[in-house]
């Protein structure tokens, strides 16, 4: 059974400040900052998976919903589905560190942690943060303990991104007891045997809220099994709604607020899936590096081959970013969250204030992660060769298995457009100087003269990290100057901003991890880490200086074209390092290790 572990504080920090502050690494949490509590929870999550799970993959992946639900309840014994529930409501109340270390370790039950994410995470947290005293005493305990299984109930056949565009309606009844529900939800995760679903529509056709429909309730019908590409394992299935009567005390929160529970709910989501990608990337260096080392050809293991082992290197390397990445943005959600009190009755307004600070944070996390996993997944299939494509190999499963969390929690496209779309909110809102720090940069700009030696261990990769947030700043200022209120339209600029900010968010996350780790065991202990926090940062900031180029091209033409590029080559002026022989030592590591090293 998992105790309640020890909250990490964490300095409040203004979420998408990254982008124009320094960051300091005493401010962030680090994997090497995890409690011996926290890293008790991670085994026990391990232990279950391994324990209970893998020896019943091959039913699970044949859709024994009895046999998932048994295990789901399984877990409920050992805790590991109320780690995000508060303790008055017999849960654990744990820190999102500890729930994040659940979240990477279920990776490895591939369908079934899907299962058990989407009913403790979208399933569970809408009643956790947005329910009423009633809603939370009469569910959580049943949904902590497995006694209950949740469902997340958004998508339709007619509305995926545009989710405000559902069709499903809401009626109250004369006597205002009933809120009659009609429609069809799509692609519902744990449909088959869940018990609680959330669900959006729209009452009297226009507002936008939330219902909490049980499936006992009359008119609630379950369509046919999807048959997906994968995570076969986990139940898709419509969910449809035929003139159900919904208790009206079963709405959550308020009419007409249910855009903003889809939304926060969807941000931890993103999140929590970014956590599950990482997990399954070091699965899968596990698996790559393993049978490069057992694969022989022209007499050698592959993994004595220089590209094999550039493989590996680079897989290695993405998996430490998004580590860094993944435990820097759960402390600064805890630090946000901790304070709620869920038995408050305006709980779901301090929820909703303290997830979207980190919104931004979190689509971030969402689109590094799903493209890492994807990376990682491919790379392992290329270095099993043909066999990578055979069934009996796990890594054939891996790589279709990851291709939906592309697709998952908002494609990477609606997410792409949110991360600089909510950064301009908070500017228009003045919760953040963006435009005086991109006035600032301009001035600045007419003296500005590049530093052209680096001494100092890391000085460099520090120095390149704060050029790729000028050049933010200027790609950024310009747009906006230019397109104003139309800069919504410019969608491919608005995805550059987002990959530049993609790249300074994962880049600075790695070296910060690095330099705090530098600075408590010393320069030896932590060389893989330095080497491949020295890779990331200069080939992310080729990518930046890249998509910096091919913005400017579309914003400027003709002589302000040439002065501006004049300017950007000064901000990426940069001296080249030997990535090469770096990405060497790092796959020699991981070789040895047979799994993903830090």
């Amino acid at each position: 059974m998992i105790e309640r572990g020890t909250k990490m504080m964490g300095e409040k920090i203004i979420g998408g400040s990254f982008i124009i502050n320094d960051v300091d690494y005493n401010s962030v949490i680090t994997p090497e900052d995890f409690t011996e509590e926290q890293r008790m929870i991670g085994e026990t999550t391990k232990d279950f998976i391994e324990g209970e799970i893998l020896p019943q993959d091959e039913a699970i992946e044949s859709l024994n919903y009895d046999l998932t639900v048994k295990l789901l309840q399984k877990a409920g014994e050992l805790g590991l589905l109320s780690a995000d529930v508060p303790e008055q409501y017999e849960g654990l109340g744990l820190d999102k560190i500890s729930s994040t270390l659940i979240s990477e370790r279920l990776s490895k039950a591939s369908s079934f942690g899907l299962s058990l994410g989407a009913h403790v995470g979208i399933g569970t947290l809408p009643i956790v943060y947005f329910g009423t005293e009633e809603q939370k005493k009469k569910y959580l305990p049943l949904l902590a303990s497995g006694e209950k299984i949740a469902a997340y109930c958004l998508t339709e056949p007619s509305s995926g991104s545009d989710a405000l565009g559902a069709k499903t309606t809401a009626t109250l009844s004369e006597d205002g007891k009933h809120y009659i529900l009609n429609g069809t939800k799509q692609f519902i995760t744990n449909a088959a045997f869940a018990d609680i679903f959330i669900v959006y529509a729209k009452v009297n056709g226009t507002d936008f809220s939330t219902f909490i429909v049980e499936r006992t309730m009359e008119g609630v019908s379950i369509g046919s099994e999807e048959e997906k590409m994968g995570i076969k394992g986990s139940s898709t299935c419509p969910l449809i709604l035929e003139e159900v009567k919904v208790p009206a005390e079963n709405l959550l929160w308020e009419v007409g607020k249910g855009h903003l529970i889809a939304f926060n709910i969807l941000n931890i989501g993103r999140f929590k899936l970014a956590a599950g990608c990482l997990g399954s990337s070091k699965d899968t260096i596990e698996e790559a590096s393993a049978y490069a080392n057992e694969r022989v050809q022209f007499k050698q293991p592959i993994s004595s081959f220089s590209l094999i082992r550039r493989k590996i290197a680079e897989m290695n390397t993405k998996a430490y970013v998004l580590d860094s990445m993944v435990y820097r943005t759960a402390g600064l959600i805890d630090s946000s969250m901790k304070a709620i009190d869920f038995s408050r009755s305006d709980a779901g307004v301090a929820s909703a204030k303290a997830i979207a600070e980190y919104a931004l944070e979190c689509s971030i996390n969402k689109v590094f992660g799903s493209e890492t996993l994807d990376f990682i997944a491919d790379e392992g299939v290329q270095i099993h060769g043909g066999y990578g494509f055979i069934k009996e190999y796990k890594i054939e499963r891996i790589y279709r298995d990851s291709r939906i969390n592309r697709i998952f929690e908002g494609t990477n496209e609606i997410n792409r457009l949110l991360i600089p779309g909510t950064l301009i909110k908070r500017a228009m809102k003045d919760e953040l100087p963006l435009m005086q720090k991109a006035q600032q940069l301009q001035e600045e700009l007419l003296t500005f003269m590049p530093q052209r030696t680096f001494t100092g261990l890391l000085e460099q990769e520090e120095y390149l990290i704060k050029m790729a947030k000028k050049i933010f700043l200027m790609i950024g200022g310009l747009a906006v100057q230019k397109y104003q209120q139309k800069l919504d339209s410019e969608q491919e600029i608005l995805s550059h901003l987002a990959d530049i900010m993609i790249q300074v968010y994962a880049a600075e996350s790695a070296f910060l991890r690095t330099k705090k780790r530098v600075a408590k065991e010393g320069e030896e202990k932590a060389a893989n880490a330095i080497a491949m926090t020295q890779v990331f940062v200069h080939e992310s900031f080729e990518t930046i200086e890249a998509l910096a180029k091919d913005s400017l091209a579309q914003v400027e033409s003709g002589d302000r074209l040439s002065t501006q590029l004049s300017v950007l080559k000064k901000l990426a002026r940069r001296t080249p390092i030997n990535t090469i022989e770096r990405k060497r030592q790092i796959a020699a590591r991981v070789i040895a290790a047979e799994k993903y090293v830090v």
